[in-house]
């Protein structure tokens, strides 16, 4: 797999799971992406370091790890070879759940067929565990939100965020467009996962609750991510926007 068709597979499991983000938006292409938000675990062939060589393979290079303790996340920002999305690999740490939740987690992911555990496009080709069911969901949702997202969805993409600047637009032209397709944004960062830097505007919008069904055949409507848009701050910084995104003091090196 090359990396264009790993990046295709990726968006169109994306807009599978939101097709209200299809269309004719100016925001409907990957190409567009400054940035790709992908959620998994640190269970198995699941985390981020058994993830990292397929993602060298594409050609992404590490920039640096980010630590949100109250979060339980450890974000790796990640580097493409040519001026396309970078992508951020957040891995939920289980251990930031107590015992009860973690055991159900590992369970899940337990029940993973050994071939849906390896190859490299593990992270756009949906859930590789059994669906659990609507209690055990809940009961992970109550604990943490990102453990019960990951319970039902699996390791992949969450959401993509947009620079206004690489758009040709402003943060209060394109929120009022995602205001018309039926889209409210916030400027609550735990909805968009992580904590966004001071030197960026942002808005993240939720999409469409979508209806799943759960182990026991009831279905129920769950948020399964979203769409972000950024801008930075001050005029005239060098970087990408992505590159500011994550607040400075969160910034760690790990051995």
């Amino acid at each position: 797999m090359q990396r264009e068709e790993f990046l295709q597979q990726l968006w169109l499991d994306y807009i599978h799971m939101h097709p209200e983000l299809g269309g004719s938006h100016p925001w409907a292409r990957c190409n567009d992406a400054e940035y790709m938000v992908i959620l998994t675990l640190n269970i198995g062939p699941f985390s981020a370091d058994a993830l990292q060589p397929a993602l060298s393979h594409f050609g992404y290079r590490r920039m640096g790890r980010f630590a949100m303790a109250d979060r339980g996340l450890l974000v790796i920002l990640l580097a493409p070879p040519d001026d396309g999305a970078w992508l951020l690999l957040g891995e939920f740490q289980a251990g930031a759940l107590i015992r009860q939740h973690r055991r159900q987690l590992q369970d899940l992911v337990d029940q993973a067929q050994p071939q849906d555990c390896r190859g490299q496009n593990l992270l756009c080709r949906g859930r590789p565990w059994p669906m659990p069911d609507w209690t055990t969901y809940r009961s992970l949702e109550e604990e943490h939100p990102l453990a019960a997202w990951l319970a039902v969805m699996g390791p992949r993409l969450h959401h993509a965020g947009f620079d206004c600047e690489r758009l040709g637009s402003d943060l209060v032209t394109l929120d009022r467009s995602m205001q018309q397709a039926g889209l409210i944004g916030s400027v609550d960062t735990l909805k968009g996962v992580f904590p966004i830097s001071p030197l960026l505007h942002y808005r993240f919008y939720p999409t469409c609750p979508q209806r799943l069904p759960f182990a026991l055949g009831d279905e129920h409507r769950v948020a399964t991510g979203g769409i972000a848009f950024v801008q930075k701050s001050l005029a005239g910084a060098h970087e990408r926007a992505v590159e500011l995104l994550l607040p400075h003091h969160t910034r760690c090196e790990i051995a």
